[in-house]
């Protein structure tokens, strides 16, 4: 009995220690090559495994021992080739051989069964891989019964005296579970309990107390996938617990990707209230309120480039004719040629400010006259590019201004994408039509 306690301990210490290794799992993509619920091709499904053990007339129960009390541990030793229908379940051909014993307590009587062979066709189930949370687990429980013939020849001893009985063959039903160790790619080490139930006189007892006779064999040992090995093994996958982290993969990328897109959206729409802002005009004079340095004008007062009334005075005025030489025209060119600006902005950048200041000198020593024209090319939203196209002839009237020129002088506007010089189809005629023409008059 102390060994039936032991031996059920035993086992149920590696049950616990195999509930903590299902939960070693993480996300992870499918198994390369397969698809879940793909076809077996994709998988190696046939296996044969050899294994070694011990073998005593008792078990876990106590039950069906016939008074042989007194254990007699010997060898046995197995064989199998299986046939994997699905992840989950097996069907394989077993060969058992081995020496069986026992004697009771008082030593009156014994037996030794020698079976140099059995055969049996049994169904494998691997609970594992019915668990769609586990993706692959380390330890698998297995559970397998079958139905086979088992040859064997028994010896009895009472008390000076052995009859061994000739060698018969008889049905036999093996009941097998345990553990398998996926210790490599395609390798299992497996360790199991087997009970066998073999029909009247393996102990060589005619007419026992039972009907069936039944011994243990205790046993470890190894498994091998049979195949290629760039393909899995079909009794170490889980087709369900593929399919929901492939999903949850693919959820979590199409999740962080969405992210990112709000995120972008985001700025771009901050970016955005940005340059209403800059271009709300709330006296409604026709300059921005970035740009008006006389804010509240009264509706209807006609206004000068920087939003301030302009005065009209009752004079009499001399039209003299304006005369723009090339030496003018070229200060003009040099200044649309140098202009640039931030990008998708109206703030003009310092390398501009050189050939500005001569376009206001000019302005301011001959008293010229100046229509800033704003353009852009077709990328966008007309909008966008209209308010655009307006801030940045606006940007260069303030600058042009801020360095003595006349404001009253100078008109700004902007045309957008209205008014194109070249062909928004590609990148260079896209930069063509982002442009401010000057002219003199």
């Amino acid at each position: 009995m102390k060994l039936n306690l032991q031996l059920a301990l035993a086992f149920a210490t590696a049950g616990l220690f195999a509930n903590s290794a299902f939960a070693q799992t993480a996300k992870v993509a499918s198994i390369e090559g397969t698809t879940p619920f793909g076809s077996a091709t994709q998988y190696r499904t046939w296996s044969i495994g050899i294994g070694a053990g011990v073998t005593n007339q008792t078990n876990i129960a106590g039950f069906n021992r016939e008074g042989y009390d007194d254990l007699a541990w010997n060898l046995g030793y197995s064989a199998y080739i299986k046939k994997q229908i699905s992840p989950s379940f097996g069907i394989k051909a077993t060969y058992f051989g081995g020496k069986t014993g026992g004697a009771f307590k008082d030593g009156s009587q014994s037996f030794e069964a020698k079976t140099p062979w059995s055969a049996a066709l049994s169904g494998e189930f691997l609970a594992a891989n019915t668990n769609w949370r586990f993706f692959n687990s380390f330890i698998k429980p297995y559970a397998s019964i079958g139905v086979g013939v088992m040859n064997s020849k028994t010896t009895l001893t009472t008390g000076s005296t052995s009859v061994e009985a000739d060698g018969i063959s008889k049905i036999y039903v093996p009941l097998d579970m345990g553990f398998k160790f996926a210790v490599a790619k395609g390798i299992n080490f497996e360790l199991g309990y087997q009970l066998n139930w073999v029909n009247q006189n393996f102990d060589g007892i005619q007419g026992g107390q039972y009907k069936n006779d039944l011994f243990t064999y205790i046993h470890g040992g190894l498994e091998f996938a049979l195949g290629s090995g760039s393909k899995p093994a079909l009794n170490n996958s889980n087709p369900v617990a593929t399919l929901v982290n492939d999903y949850t993969l693919k959820y979590d990328d199409l999740k962080a990707q969405n992210d990112a897109l709000n995120a972008k959206n985001q700025a771009l729409q901050s970016q955005l209230d940005g340059l209403n802002s800059d271009l709300k005009d709330d006296d409604g004079d026709g300059v921005a309120n970035k740009y008006d340095k006389c804010p509240g004008t009264p509706s209807g007062v006609q206004v000068d480039g920087s939003g301030c009334p302009i005065l009209v005075k009752n004079e009499t005025k001399i039209v003299e004719k304006v005369v723009v030489t090339e030496a003018d025209k070229k200060v003009v060119a040099d200044a649309i040629k140098n202009l640039e600006f931030d990008l998708s902005k109206a703030t003009i950048r310092p390398t501009s400010y050189a050939t500005l200041n001569k376009v206001a000198e000019l302005l301011i020593e001959k008293n010229f006259s100046l229509k800033l024209a704003g353009h852009t090319d077709n990328t966008g939203s007309r909008e966008l590019n209209m308010r655009l196209s307006k801030e940045r002839a606006e940007s260069v009237k303030s600058y042009l201004v801020s360095q003595g020129a006349n404001a009253s002088r100078i008109e700004a506007t902007g045309y957008g994408p209205d008014q194109p010089i070249a062909s928004n189809k590609n990148a260079a005629g896209r930069q063509q039509n982002r442009r401010v023409e000057f002219t003199l008059y």
